[in-house]
């Protein structure tokens, strides 16, 4: 039975569904079963990403969304974790900023987007700025529970043996809170590029986003299905990457 979940094989079973997919969305269209004005036809799909491809645009536009996602996700999260860090030292501050902090998390950040192209322009700051709003909470959330989530028996032990504070936080308590503080940057990361990609659909001069806006104003169906492909395996890459390095990390689990 573990013979079917052998990469190759299991790749292959992969590749012969989508040419499966492929021929059947040709065929539903063909018959008049699919509208392509609606869902758009494979073929032309295929087409709009070649053409896009040779003339270089797809890759300008995925250079400056991966970009915006790149600077919010790093960005958010080293905000999140010092922030963090800094309720978990001084719980206090945490009590007084918690209403508030609540208040802006429950809010629908994407519905900011305006109020932030207003602020920081078309360009590239309004798309950080969206995406950090994004990230930022996912990964503060992550950050605190993870820290004391930590077993307090071993501070105590390392305490008991005469550990400095220092050597506690390194070596027990950060390594205890990473695989929880890990989950949140994988989250955090999906969330940036959300965040980026619904900025860019509002308005944007550059990325995916604004490109499926335009194509959707002009009716260019196979074109937008196209994008979608491209953001869907962008997903796909993103958690596939972020588990990977993850495991590479707590290797020692």
């Amino acid at each position: 039975m573990k013979n079917y979940y052998r990469p190759t094989l299991w790749l292959l079973v992969h590749l012969i569904f989508l040419i499966g997919l492929y021929f059947l969305g040709e065929l539903a269209t063909s018959k008049g079963w699919l509208n392509p004005t609606f869902f758009g036809r494979p073929s032309g799909i295929i087409e709009f990403l070649r053409q896009n491809i040779a003339s270089g645009k797809l890759w300008s536009d995925l250079a400056w969304t991966l970009l915006g996602t790149a600077i919010s996700f790093l960005l958010g999260s080293l905000a999140a974790m010092l922030v963090g860090l800094l309720f978990i030292a001084l719980p206090i501050i945490e009590k007084f900023l918690d209403p508030y902090f609540n208040a802006l998390n429950v809010m629908p950040r994407i519905a900011l987007a305006p109020l932030f192209i207003l602020w920081f322009g078309l360009g590239l700051g309004s798309k950080v700025a969206v995406g950090f709003s994004l990230t930022f909470f996912i990964v503060l959330s992550s950050t605190i529970a993870g820290i004391r989530g930590v077993s307090q028996d071993h501070v105590t032990l390392c305490k008991t043996l005469g550990a400095s504070p220092f050597t506690i936080f390194f070596q027990v308590t950060l390594p205890g809170a990473i695989p929880v503080i890990f989950s949140g940057l994988r989250l955090g990361l999906i969330y940036a590029l959300l965040g980026v990609i619904g900025a860019e659909i509002i308005a944007s001069e550059h990325g995916l986003g604004q490109s499926i806006a335009y194509l959707g104003s002009t009716f260019d169906v196979n074109g937008v299905m196209a994008l979608l492909l491209v953001l869907a395996l962008l997903g796909v890459t993103v958690v596939f990457l972020m588990t990977w390095l993850e495991k590479r990390l707590l290797h020692w689990q």
